[in-house]
């Protein structure tokens, strides 16, 4: 496993990514666009990482994007490093902070997808 995703597999601070971030913009990713950009701060520069939605696995019951309150659970997988994993992270509307991690995945398992 490479050094940076093996960092990244312990739970940490995340922000939403992307150039100007908005509940907006989240309500967007996590609808129609169907992909997400979240950034790990405790690196070096920090390390934004976009993946489709795991729809399945993405929970947006407790968010209320009109009221800009509540929290996004969003997972997904991509391959950092050549390590496949998923990419887990829990966002709040109110501030677009949370905390992520990643999580190693069997390299057949990405495939099957």
């Amino acid at each position: 496993m490479n050094e940076l995703t093996e960092r990244l597999t312990i739970e940490q601070p995340v922000v939403m990514g992307g150039a100007d971030p908005t509940v907006e913009e989240l309500r967007n990713r996590t609808g129609e666009m169907g992909y997400v950009l979240v950034k790990f701060t405790q690196t070096r520069g920090g390390t934004e990482l976009g993946f489709p939605l795991d729809r399945a696995a993405t929970d947006l019951s407790k968010a209320k994007f009109d009221e800009g309150t509540g929290t996004v659970h969003v997972e997904g997988h991509l391959v950092l490093n050549d390590d496949p994993v998923r990419c887990i992270a829990d966002i709040d509307l109110a501030t677009l902070k949370g905390t992520g991690r990643l999580a190693l995945e069997e390299k057949a398992a990405v495939v099957a997808e």
